[in-house]
């Protein structure tokens, strides 16, 4: 009997039924269980190349048993336990992304700085302001983020054009402007010279992720991009009159609240393996193109208007619209009115 195509076949079916499951609220899962744990898969793949012309029913035993035990220590930690590893202090993450990171921790925590000896490399938390300036005359800002491992939260309002609070391992971040006529374009980047940025760190202390807190100014129309790799998103720009976001991630966490769109807004969501969320106004007029492959999508409050092309009722009467093309490998997309 051939079975070569046995554990790969399964492992999709798996995290297929997992997809569905967490989709349709039967369970909770924590998908960031599989980027901590990834080695698993490794070692699922490996097993199954070591015995790949090996079809003697004791090849199949053992190949079965790795997979069932993997697939279940994956499960038993996204459902049973999904911060079992911040339990006992341990972090592991893809270039040193925290994904347990908790969004309500508030700028008053304890980030004085100190060595975490139990680390591969020594990290040093610092606290670091950035902004710049607003012109009167500026009609179109343009924000271009940069830089994984981080978590960013923008939700506020400041009278400058930009603001960030970062807590930092080392000062890593960089932020530029550029001015013309009625524009700024401004950069907020990590340095190329941060070790963070490449490979991944192994702590075994209590050391948070680095977090950036921005603010933006409420009058000019932006446009924002994020390149931000293994990144955790959480931006509520409802308050704000935006044309266009575009983010990009691998291993991240997309949660993003639209606000009313201007004649057109529009927003480009590309993962690899990630959660999104976005959120837009109930009587906003929306669609949606999605290019998801095995991903498990959510649309309600949409109708479908051909293939893998959704529509809010009001969309073509609208003056004001907004466009949203999401694509993904494997992720969870889910796009909600409010």
């Amino acid at each position: 009997m051939r079975n070569d195509k046995l554990i790969p076949g399964t492992v999709l079916v798996i995290i297929g039924t997992l997809f569905l499951l967490d989709n349709f609220n039967y369970i909770d899962f924590d998908w960031f269980s599989l980027f901590r744990l990834w080695p698993i898969l490794l070692v699922i793949a490996g097993v199954n190349l070591v015995f790949a012309y090996n079809h003697s029913g004791t090849a199949t035993a053992i190949k079965i048993a790795v997979l069932v035990a993997g697939m279940a220590f994956l499960i038993f930690n996204g459902i049973g336990h999904p911060h079992h590893y911040n339990r006992h202090n341990w972090k592991y993450a893809f270039k040193h992304f925290d994904f347990n990171d908790n969004e309500s921790d508030s700028d008053n925590d304890d980030d004085s700085d100190s060595t975490d000896t139990g680390s591969v490399s020594k990290n040093f938390k610092s606290s670091n302001h950035y902004q710049a300036a607003y012109k009167p005359s500026t009609k179109q800002a343009t924000l271009n983020i940069s830089g994984g491992a981080t978590s960013y939260v923008l939700k506020d309002m400041t009278t400058n054009l930009f603001e960030a609070d970062t807590k930092e391992s080392g000062n890593h971040y960089s932020l530029t402007s550029t001015d013309e006529d009625d524009a700024q374009t401004l950069d907020f980047d990590m340095n190329g010279d941060n070790n963070h940025r490449h490979g991944f760190v192994l702590n075994f202390g209590n050391d948070k992720s680095d977090k950036a807190y921005l603010k933006l100014n409420t009058n000019p129309e932006w446009t924002i991009n994020v390149e931000a790799g293994a990144a955790k998103i959480n931006f509520d720009l409802s308050a704000f009159k935006v044309q266009k976001v575009k983010l990009e991630g691998g291993a991240a966490s997309f949660n993003v609240k639209m606000g009313q769109p201007l004649a057109e807004t529009t927003v480009d969501v590309s993962t690899g393996i990630s959660k999104v969320v976005i959120s837009v106004p109930r009587n906003a007029a929306c669609h949606i193109t999605s290019e998801t492959g095995v991903s498990s999508k959510s649309f309600k409050g949409f109708e479908s208007v051909g293939d893998d092309e959704y529509e809010t009722p009001n969309f073509s009467k609208a003056t004001n619209k907004m466009y949203l093309k999401i694509s993904g490998g494997i992720s969870d997309f889910k796009v909600e009115q409010y």
